[in-house]
């Protein structure tokens, strides 16, 4: 029984030794922006571990999101997808917080300080771009508009039934609230935005998205998968330029 007793011990270390000799599990990445002579080759929502190299040529900028944030690789040259990670976590999490989007603050609410005025949240629907919008809730639709000057009123319609309603941005003001009982959003449903001048400024149609994607490369995957591109370029580019702001 003793000798059963050491012999059970040691395939218990021996396991536990190969275990640990066993090497750890590549963390895998997204493609989010990639633009230059090899766009083709590493295109939007390609895959990419951490262990992989990419070959890039003078021009190319390809921009990787992972469960640990955000490389900006620019050619030309062959670079380890892991080396030298770049973080951006405090940009990605302001983007993507979801309590954001469901209260408006009275007052200016604007985008970066610098001229290049951008959109602070994922989850606000820009009255200026055509696309399909990813949200997680429908009843909490936030329009955004690109400007703080004057007071200007959007309408919002329902191509399908014709249910229409008027959205007011008071001066200094870039966020307004969409009454979802004037207007309710269904997803799958084509809705246009008209600006203050009769002309039509967007063209848009909601999906949900679940609602555990927190992991950026998770969230990354979902935008693509459901066409949501609109949302990916204002990730992307965001998360870029706060990589290179920091030095990166």
């Amino acid at each position: 029984m003793f000798s059963d007793k050491i012999g059970l011990r040691i395939a218990a270390l021996a396991l536990a030794g190969a275990a640990m000799a066993l090497p750890l599990a590549a963390q895998a990445g997204v493609v989010v922006k990639s633009t230059g002579p090899s766009a083709t080759k590493y295109p939007v929502g390609t895959k990419v571990d951490d262990n992989a190299s990419i070959t890039l040529k003078a021009g190319d900028i390809v921009t990787v999101l992972t469960s640990d944030g955000t490389r900006v690789i620019k050619g030309a040259g062959t670079f380890r997808v892991g080396e030298r990670p770049q973080v951006a976590a405090d940009r990605f999490a302001s983007l993507t917080r979801k309590r954001a989007a469901t209260r408006v603050r009275t007052g200016a609410v604007r985008g970066n300080t610098d001229d290049a005025v951008t959109n602070p949240s994922l989850w606000y629907v820009d009255v200026t771009r055509s696309g399909t919008i990813c949200l997680y809730d429908l009843a909490t639709v936030r329009l955004w508009r690109p400007g703080t000057e004057g007071t200007s009123t959007y309408r919002m319609f329902n191509r399908e039934n014709g249910a229409a309603v008027d959205v007011t941005f008071d001066d200094a003001v870039m966020i307004a609230a969409l009454d979802p009982a004037r207007l309710p959003i269904v997803e799958g449903a084509p809705y246009t935005v008209t600006g203050p001048d009769n002309n039509t400024s967007a063209q848009v149609n909601f999906v949900l998205l679940a609602d555990d994607l927190v992991a950026p490369d998770a969230l990354a995957e979902a935008l693509i998968a459901k066409g949501c591109t609109v949302q990916l370029e204002t990730l992307a580019n965001s998360l870029e330029a706060s990589v290179e702001a920091s030095g990166g």
